[in-house]
């Protein structure tokens, strides 16, 4: 007899259907797997044996055939342990096929029969939904996750030997909690930054238009306070939003047995000696990289011109796409990275560059090959590039606390729904036609733009990326047109000047 489970596999984020055949034929007993399983895929057999044995659920002596359904896709992992076990149990005759009719089943056994939580649970819980499938299996670890997709029942068990009970119909299995949210992080508060205005300011913008930053400034300057109070400033997930984050964190491991979904905004901040394949993804099976965890949040680079060069450029692609399409021999994988880049550098290789004690002692040469290791064609991708000076004695001493991020998210919150009600997107996204609509220059702004493009040598995109900055800032003050007050500030965080004058054009004694 022939018994066929549905199960799924991960392809990057996103999940695969896949068939799991089960025969018991005539012969010496053996178990054998074959469909293109990884290491961990053909171990089953071990899992599934011990898993079966502690359940009392006895395996017949035959022999065992399992096929992995398409077999041209490589399956990784050890999620098809539940629906194998499952599926040995309807072709032995101990289960009814017809209580896995339209149902898909996930799970990894224990030897004890306990059933342990998967990667990408919301992702083939959303699978199952799309194929309009009735119910999903899962670990009980993962049931809170895949409820989440709403419209599809989720049975989740913590053993086997309950699981098959209940598909029996001879004990009902214990309703699932509802998820939970994150709880609010008020460990960073906007209101504990010292000085650093025009930071400030430039994050505000940034965080109204989904824009890219740069920070500049000698050691101990804030660099790295201002960057992770980023997200405290930004507007809360929607609900879509909350299943896209959730489901890239899930495939990647990161909410393996937790019952809550993702409400807060990523923050992601890799060491200087992350890979390529760390900050991008890749790897055997394709893994979600840090741009893709920061999605529809802050990706921080601290030490930015530490970072290897080829490391750096891998982040042109995506910070335009707001993807990473990872191509293999056997496959292409998509992977979501729609992620707002703060970077932070110091002007020099000490990094004293500036400072008001004049400790620095770089040459020129080496302060410019410091500067280098961004390339231009990256720089042109940041939308503001902005200085934080080391703060004054008076400024640290500071009893009265500035503005919280409670006040600038209100605004951040009302200009970023003014700019949505126009194009449907954050304003870092327009593009052609959209762009000279929504951001339509007055006479003055318009005339003042001409000025900047010619002295300042813009690019194309840096043009663009320009009038964008100047639409957030619009959107900031109330303004449906854009005026050259907007211009002059946005060009304040796009001239050259702003990058070359911090990192020098010559030696420092």
């Amino acid at each position: 007899m022939i018994a066929t489970v549905k199960t799924a596999t991960l392809v990057g984020v996103e999940a695969r259907l896949v068939d799991v055949e089960v025969e018991l034929s005539q012969g010496l007993p053996y178990f054998s797997i074959i469909g293109l399983g990884d290491v961990a895929v053909k171990e089953a057999r071990y899992r599934v044996q011990a898993a079966l044995r502690a359940a009392d659920l006895n395996m017949p002596h035959k022999k065992i055939t399992v096929n992995l359904a398409p077999a041209g896709i490589r399956k990784d992992g050890a999620a098809m342990d539940l629906p194998m076990a499952l599926g040995l149990l309807v072709a032995a005759g101990h289960l009814d096929k017809a209580a896995l009719a339209e149902t898909l089943v996930v799970g990894e056994l224990a030897l004890s029969g306990a059933i342990r939580p998967v990667r990408g649970a919301l992702s083939i819980a959303a699978l199952a939904k799309e194929l309009d499938m009735k119910r999903v299996v899962v670990p009980w670890g993962n049931g809170a996750e895949a409820s989440a997709v709403g419209t599809v029942e989720v049975i989740a068990s913590r053993e086997l030997a309950r699981l098959v009970a209940h598909l029996q119909g001879k004990e009902a299995l214990p309703p699932l909690p509802a998820p939970r949210s994150q709880a609010p992080d008020d460990t960073c508060d906007f209101a504990e930054v010292r000085g650093q205005p025009l930071a400030r300011r430039a994050l505000e913008i940034a965080a109204v238009g989904g824009h890219n930053v740069l920070l500049i400034g000698n050691p101990g300057a804030g660099k790295t306070m201002l960057a992770r109070r980023l997200p405290t400033i930004l507007p809360a997930l929607e609900a879509d939003e909350q299943i896209e984050v959730t489901k890239v964190h899930s495939a990647a491991g990161l909410t393996l047995g937790c019952d809550r979904l993702a409400t807060r905004r990523p923050f992601r901040a890799p060491h200087h000696s992350v890979s390529e394949a760390g900050l991008i993804g890749g790897g055997h099976p394709i893994r979600p990289g840090e741009v893709s965890l920061a999605h529809h949040g802050v990706l921080f680079l601290d030490e930015m011109p530490e970072l290897p060069r080829h490391v750096l450029e891998s982040l042109r692609q995506p910070m335009e796409d707001r993807e990473v399409v990872i191509a293999r021999a056997r496959q292409s994988v998509r992977l979501p990275a729609g992620f707002m880049l703060v970077g932070a550098a110091n002007p020099c290789p000490c990094g004293w560059l500036g400072h008001t004690s004049g400790r620095c002692r770089c040459t020129g040469d080496e302060i410019q090959r410091y500067a280098s290791r961004i390339s231009g064609a990256l720089l042109d991708r940041i939308d503001l590039i902005v200085e934080t000076p080391s703060l004054l004695p008076s400024e640290l001493l500071a009893e009265a606390e500035s503005e919280g991020s409670k006040w600038v998210r209100e605004r951040v919150t009302t200009a970023r729904a003014r700019g949505r009600s126009r194009s449907g997107r954050t304003n870092s996204r327009l593009q052609g036609r959209a762009l000279r609509k929504d951001a339509a220059l007055t006479s003055g702004g318009n005339a003042l733009m001409k000025q900047c493009l010619e002295r300042l040598h813009l690019s194309a995109r840096g043009w663009e990326r320009a009038l964008r900055v100047a639409r957030s800032i619009a959107d900031l003050q109330g303004s449906e047109r854009v005026d050259e007050d907007h211009v002059a500030e946005a060009m304040r965080y796009r001239r050259p000047s702003a990058w070359h004058s911090a990192m020098g054009t010559g030696a420092v004694a």
